[in-house]
């Protein structure tokens, strides 16, 4: 099988000789198509600038980045703009939903965006009645939740149906119940339609759903943990992630 994104060599440093920070220093990673993915890391590690050189927000120094076998640093107009558009789902952690549009009209604007009508009625129904928003999707964001706002900007997301959904602290601003309700579907979306999901988090609990770990320590792979999808439960690979975390001097306290 080949990885759907393929991260070979990937270097961003910033500053010049004794002022020279290596964010990222040499990275290999590849992400199998209907994989759960995780990067994590401490404060600082470079798993932030890693997701944001995927995203194409930041230039790379070096190495390089392909999805589906295109090298992303070539991509130019209207290509590039597929690629973060309707190739690449985001999922922010603090929403970024537009305020005075309700969460149905912040759902449809990459339909609006990318000009693509194909289906779009039939995957929005599926996707409110999956991610349980229903009663608020004609609600304005200043009228939701956090977790409301969270699951709205999922569906947003998955609209278009991306190759590779990024997902950079999905949890971060959510109370722990919440947080919980968000991990759940974003699994139940991997597993049910097999969506790549690449997520950034310093959370262990958010971590537990995914399948494969790799943490990141001062701009290197440090370790990589896989989950036995056959027979380990959550609260064993729970466990072994806080073990790593506890080197990097970081996890939490109790599985959710």
């Amino acid at each position: 099988m080949k990885p759907i994104l393929k991260i070979e060599s990937l270097k961003k440093y910033y500053g010049k000789q004794e002022n020279l920070t290596r964010a990222i220093d040499g990275i290999d990673i590849n992400v199998m198509e209907g994989e759960f993915l995780g990067i994590m890391g401490a404060s600082g590690s470079g798993k932030s600038t890693l997701l944001n050189c995927i995203a194409t927000v930041i230039k790379p120094t070096s190495g390089t980045i392909e999805l589906n076998g295109q090298e992303i640093s070539k991509l130019r107009g209207a290509k590039l703009a597929q690629y973060r558009g309707k190739d690449m789902g985001y999922l922010f952690q603090n929403f970024e939903l537009v305020d005075n549009l309700t969460g149905r009209e912040n759902i449809m604007l990459p339909i609006s965006l990318h000009k693509n009508n194909e289906n779009t009625d039939e995957r929005m129904q599926k996707l409110i009645s999956y991610l349980e928003i229903e009663d608020i999707v004609d609600k304005f964001p200043s009228q939701m939740s956090g977790g409301e706002k969270q699951r709205v900007a999922a569906a947003r997301a998955l609209i278009l149906n991306p190759k590779i959904i990024l997902a950079d602290e999905p949890t971060g601003a959510l109370d722990s119940k919440n947080a919980k309700s968000l991990m759940t579907k974003l699994e139940g979306l991997n597993k049910d339609e097999n969506a790549t999901i690449l997520m950034v988090t310093h959370d262990s609990n958010a971590a537990s759903f995914c399948s494969r770990i790799m943490f990141i320590q001062d701009g290197k792979i440090f370790h990589e943990l896989r989950k036995d999808r056959e027979n380990e439960t959550r609260q064993s690979f729970y466990e072994r992630i806080l073990s790593v975390m506890a080197q990097l001097g970081g996890g939490s306290a109790n599985v959710l």
